[in-house]
């Protein structure tokens, strides 16, 4: 059973740094697609960035240039380096896993961005 667990939320002024760490565990998890979704309060579940097993990555526009997703296999962990951090970018942070009929969700972190 694949389980994931998200870190590194917290409080941050506006232009500052996080970096969330999502840690897997199961057997998919190599040759999953894994990403960063995001849910501000009243507002839809949204796409962060995606990286897939072979290192491949999709960004929302809101997020380019601003925030890097990266994995480590070998520690079965995914990552979101964000930057320049916006007030707009307060939300809770979620890590997803997607492998042949598998979509995992992990409970969430809170990113708070400060004006």
């Amino acid at each position: 059973q694949v389980q994931l667990v998200e870190s590194g939320g917290g409080l941050v002024q506006a232009g500052g740094s996080l970096r969330l760490s999502c840690a897997a565990s199961g057997i998919f998890v190599s040759i999953a697609t894994m990403g960063w979704y995001r849910q501000a309060p009243g507002k839809q579940r949204e796409l962060v960035a995606t990286i897939t097993s072979g290192g491949s990555t999709n960004y929302a526009d809101s997020v380019k240039a601003r925030f890097t997703i990266s994995r480590d296999n070998r520690e079965k962990s995914v990552f979101l380096q964000m930057s320049s951090l916006k007030p707009e970018d307060t939300a809770v942070y979620y890590c997803n896993l997607r492998a042949y009929s598998e979509n995992v969700w992990g409970r969430g972190t809170q990113v708070t961005v400060s004006s």
